[in-house]
């Protein structure tokens, strides 16, 4: 079936490229609109920090990701004087947002600060970040920093392209030279960077629509051209690879063509599936950040496998075969099996299976110890790259708190007018911020009975609360969850009202309360669809099984990795990354999903070759050789290149991406050297004819011979 269409696709070769160069250009127009419609919102649709936001946004007419903080340094912040002076700056402001607003002037150590409210979502509310600039510069005064969640989000957005641009400079030389040293200097160099270059374009151009019906993290850009370049050129090179081995069979190109794609092919569109199962699980998290990390990385691999059925065989044909100088691949001796340096380790690893196995496998279990400390956190405000609103959001943790940027916001509806002003609900206010103002986490507690404290004609009441650290801090989500659990609860309000916690540090508790509920789910899921794709792809039980328990042992040494560096300091200075109190917490949840596909991918590329020696009547022993002898060299060129990929995002600023970055490259570099060329091999050569059992009602046959 695959040779069929890959002779449909090669007569139609000239079509199949106009109509991937109007791909990438629709991509490349994309990209240039996609920024501006992408933000990092903690929001958890149904959490009671999400019924908290719609009380705020219809009764208050404002909502906590779309309020802008105007923070004013000053040496006399009780002057009355310099606080009539900031309440109209902030009406100025105001008028420069659809529906703005004004919500009190408060004072710290040393800072006046105030805020500007709005009914905008994140995604819309930064994009007027410059007009609130302009418009608060426009009426004087003393120099005034403008903070808050769209602005951060705003000056955000520089910093993560930055990352992006600085990740491409690392990876396209790395993988330029690799590509060089296998291929050679030949026309097949540009195979892998024109397939890149579409799959890339056409995964942006299907995410700009999508990116207008529903809410997209900021990161997706990145995470798409980085695991797209890496995927491609992987998949690439592999075809690119064995075409040149079929080559030596002889046949015309075209023929050359459709058998590389029978082979190599199937075992990459069976690659590309696998990671695209991975990422695609994470749509189904109710979590929209992760939602939209999940369906953009899930673009990818689903893009690249359509590339691979139309534009690959067309690459091949046109480009593969014409060589100016040879690489490393034309240059190597030609060694009889068993000899050489792959065919030296598969010898090695066969007759030491026994120490391959306990080697690697107790490697992978202290690398992924420091797992055990993982501490998750849902973002970090100060650790961001300094911009205007990092240096408000720093003045303002320096006179009053890190939490004033981002205060937990208490709403209560009393169920009817005039409650919240007097009554027994008014007094269970009181004792709630009496409460609130003991707790060893908070700096100040702002209530009152005028606007902006309650709204409805006295229905809703509100008490804001700013902690002495961050949003993310641990200590900041623990006084949340101890607010709901008992603080609310002891304040004793009347059964007819309903209280709820909100802002952006209640959004992140529920953040992480959803995302792990959900995690376990989330892995069963992965678990399951990968063994059944790797079962029909090797037509073996045990394999499955055997790849997806190593493929937990790779994750998990990732992650221990990560938490080690970020967590412990370890190497942290050394490769400039960004130490803090806890991991970001859907960094794992997706390094997962996309490590375990990742891993697939090289389980396919090492175990496919194996599947035909056996078909093709070896023993596993021979099998095993052979595998590794026709993958080694370009299975560890290529993971060369994705490592050199991920790690572009360590060398950013940006602190999530750094953690990624860590996370995806200590995974492939341990499960493409460990994992594939010991472990994997070993485990296989030790289970012997088991490794290809099937129930003979499922394939008509019994085992493989030893």
């Amino acid at each position: 079936m695959l040779e069929r269409w890959t002779r449909r696709v090669l007569r139609r070769r000239f079509f199949v490229l106009a109509a991937w160069l109007a791909v990438a250009i629709a991509g490349v127009v994309a990209a240039a609109h996609l920024s501006p419609l992408l933000s990092n919102s903690l929001s958890v649709p149904g959490s009671e920090s999400d019924r908290a936001r719609l009380l705020l946004e219809a009764h208050y007419g404002e909502r906590p990701d779309g309020t802008f903080t105007v923070v004013v340094p000053t040496r006399s912040p009780r002057s009355e004087r310099a606080q009539a002076d900031l309440r109209r700056r902030l009406r100025a402001a105001a008028r420069a947002l659809p529906g703005g607003g004004v919500s009190g002037v408060r004072q710290g150590g040393g800072v006046l600060y105030g805020d500007v409210v709005t009914r905008l979502a994140l995604e819309d509310a930064k994009g007027y970040t410059p007009d609130v600039r302009r418009a608060l510069a426009a009426v004087g005064g003393p120099p005034a920093l403008v903070t808050g969640a769209p602005a951060i989000q705003h000056d955000l957005d520089p910093a993560v392209r930055d990352d992006l641009r600085r990740a491409e400079l690392v990876a396209l030389p790395v993988a330029l030279v690799v590509l060089a040293l296998v291929l050679g200097v030949s026309t097949a160099l540009a195979i892998p960077f024109v397939f890149a270059a579409c799959t890339i374009g056409a995964t942006l151009a299907l995410l700009y629509p999508l990116a207008h019906a529903m809410r997209m993290a900021s990161y997706v850009e990145n995470l798409v051209v980085l695991i797209g370049l890496a995927l491609a050129i992987d998949y690439a090179l592999l075809c690119v690879d064995r075409f040149r081995s079929e080559l030596e069979r002889g046949g015309s190109r075209d023929e050359v063509v459709v058998r590389t794609m029978a082979t190599t092919g199937r075992a990459v569109a069976y690659s590309a599936v696998a990671v695209a199962v991975g990422l695609g699980v994470l749509v189904l998290v109710p979590v929209p950040f992760v939602r939209s990390l999940g369906l953009g990385g899930a673009l990818v691999p689903l893009v690249s496998a359509a590339a691979l059925l139309t534009l690959q065989p067309v690459l091949l044909s046109v480009l593969a075969s014409r060589t100016l100088v040879p690489g490393l691949y034309d240059r190597r001796a030609r060694h009889l099996p068993g000899t050489g340096p792959w065919g030296s380790l598969a010898t090695l690893v066969l007759r030491r299976r026994w120490v391959a196995v306990g080697a690697g496998v107790g490697f992978l279990l202290v690398l992924a110890s420091p797992v055990l400390a993982l501490r998750a956190t849902p973002g970090s405000i100060l650790a961001l790259p300094s911009s205007e609103a990092v240096r408000g959001a720093e003045a303002l943790a320096a006179g009053v708190g890190a939490g004033a940027v981002t205060p937990t916001q208490v709403v209560v509806d009393t169920g009817r007018a005039g409650a919240g002003v007097r009554g027994p609900a008014r007094d269970a206010v009181v004792r709630l911020v009496a409460a609130v103002g003991r707790e060893p986490e908070v700096m100040v507690v702002a209530n009152g009975v005028r606007p902006p404290y309650v709204a409805g004609e006295g229905r809703y009441a509100r008490v804001l609360v700013a902690g002495r650290h961050e949003f993310g801090h641990p200590d900041a989500l623990a006084f949340v969850h101890r607010l709901r659990e008992t603080v609310v609860e002891d304040a004793g309000f009347p059964a007819t009202a309903v209280v709820v916690t909100g802002g952006v540090p209640a959004q992140g508790v529920d953040f992480l309360d959803r995302l792990y509920a959900w995690f376990p789910f989330l892995v069963g899921a992965v678990l399951a669809l990968t063994a059944v794709v790797l079962a029909r792809a090797f037509r073996s039980v045990v394999l499955p099984i055997k790849a997806v328990l190593l493929n937990l042992l790779s994750v998990g040494a990732a992650c221990g990795a990560a938490v080690a560096v970020v967590q412990w300091g370890v190497a942290a200075d050394l490769f400039g990354v960004t130490e803090a109190p806890a991991v970001e917490g859907w960094i794992p949840v997706f390094a997962f999903a996309l490590l375990f596909g990742l891993s697939m991918d090289y389980e396919v590329f090492l175990v496919m070759p194996m599947r035909e020696a056996v078909d093709a009547g070896a023993s596993t022993d021979r099998a095993v050789a052979a595998g590794l002898e026709r993958t080694g060299r370009v299975v560890t060129a290529a993971a060369a290149i994705m490592v050199a990929v991920f790690s572009g995002f360590v060398l950013g600023d940006v602190p999530g991406l750094q953690q990624l970055g860590i996370v995806l490259a200590v995974g492939v570099l341990v499960d493409a050297t460990v994992v594939r060329l010991a472990v994997v091999p070993g485990l296989v050569a030790i289970l012997g004819k088991w490794s290809w059992w099937v129930p003979e009602r499922w394939s008509g046959r019994g085992p493989s011979r030893t």
